[in-house]
């Protein structure tokens, strides 16, 4: 699907606009999966006979980096430093590489997360994987229906501390990201226990909407969006800003538009990743995109609020844009650079 941005003019006075050559047709087999079921725990709401596959994550925990490359600004500032920092790697072909080293660590965590561990759904790592094979088998259908085009799967990279990538060496201040340049996810797990120690945000279901949104950097990148956006902040550096926000929104859409259709993916053999989808798995994606809002961070940090300085945009804006793709499970509809 061919995307184009109007990148001459300025988004204060007209957002640029995304046009499609795809059809207009509604998202075919949509299921609305609300629920106003309260009370699902973790991990009770994943398939414990799922099967997990590991080769979807590429495990660097505890074998360092940081050399041979540029750095990648953080700031230092947790998830502070994250929406600074997110916002100049959009602007400098970051939205995150070769790896130092080969493989290590990957077989270990294919056994750890194999059906022999009765225990596998208690570890943060084996669930996550599992979220991860969920939002990437959800795009290997919703790829082809919005842009006529394959998926293209990428991995993900867990890292502790510090990791290299093909945007530049990255320490864990900088929170999860997306890298254009090598087409990788890029966490450091323990970034959960700050986004819920700091922020609040505590459930379950933060930890998929956030991979999802970082997915959904990933189908930018494969639509040329990403690069459409690049091009226009060079040309309009003035309002970099603002057109960051713009592709973050559409990310959370598109996170939304994932949660909308969770409860159908499947594992490689057909078998249901989520038993359920509740509301209140929901509410805690909402939350987490609520507690990373440009105003909370700013509020919360103890300055004034400006919105000059937003890159990801309002806590209000991301609970929007969620809850969009979620009510409608298109996402056609994540429109968000519509005029």
């Amino acid at each position: 699907m061919l995307r184009t941005i109007a990148a001459a003019v300025p988004p204060t006075k007209r957002r640029p606009v995304l046009s499609s050559d795809a059809p207009a047709t509604r998202w075919r087999n949509s299921i609305r999966l609300r629920a106003p079921v309260r009370g699902t725990i973790r991990p009770m709401s994943l398939n414990e006979n799922a099967r997990i596959d590991t080769s979807q994550v590429t495990d660097r925990r505890g074998r360092g980096g940081g050399f041979g490359r540029l750095p990648i600004p953080t700031g230092r500032g947790g998830i502070v430093g994250t929406i600074i920092t997110l916002g100049l790697l959009i602007l400098g072909g970051v939205t995150g590489v070769n790896v130092l080293g080969d493989g290590g660590g990957d077989g270990q965590l294919a056994e750890t997360c194999s059906t022999a561990n009765p225990d596998r759904l208690e570890l943060s790592e084996c669930r996550n994987v599992l979220y991860i094979n969920s939002i990437q088998d959800y795009w290997q259908e919703g790829m082809p229906d919005l842009a006529g085009e394959p998926y293209q799967e990428t991995d993900t990279v867990f890292f502790s501390q510090v990791v290299d990538t093909g945007c530049g060496t990255a320490d864990s201040g900088v929170g999860p990201f997306y890298c254009p340049l090598d087409g990788l996810v890029y966490i450091d797990l323990t970034f959960y226990d700050e986004l819920a120690r700091r922020f609040g945000a505590e459930g379950e279901f933060a930890q998929p909407y956030v991979l999802a949104h970082e997915y959904g950097h990933h189908v930018q990148n494969l639509l040329g969006t990403s690069q459409q956006v690049r091009d226009a902040q060079q040309q309009d550096p003035a309002n970099a800003n603002e057109y960051s926000v713009l592709l973050e929104l559409q990310a959370d859409c598109y996170a939304g538009v994932w949660a909308h259709h969770a409860a159908t993916t499947t594992d490689e053999a057909g078998q249901r990743i989520f038993t359920s989808v509740t509301q209140e798995d929901i509410d805690q994606a909402l939350d987490a995109a609520a507690a990373i809002g440009d105003d909370v961070i700013q509020r919360r940090s103890g300055g004034p609020i400006d919105e000059s300085n937003f890159t990801h945009g309002t806590a209000e804006q991301r609970k929007g844009w969620f809850t969009r793709g979620y009510d409608t499970g298109d996402p056609r509809e994540c429109d968000t650079f519509a005029p």
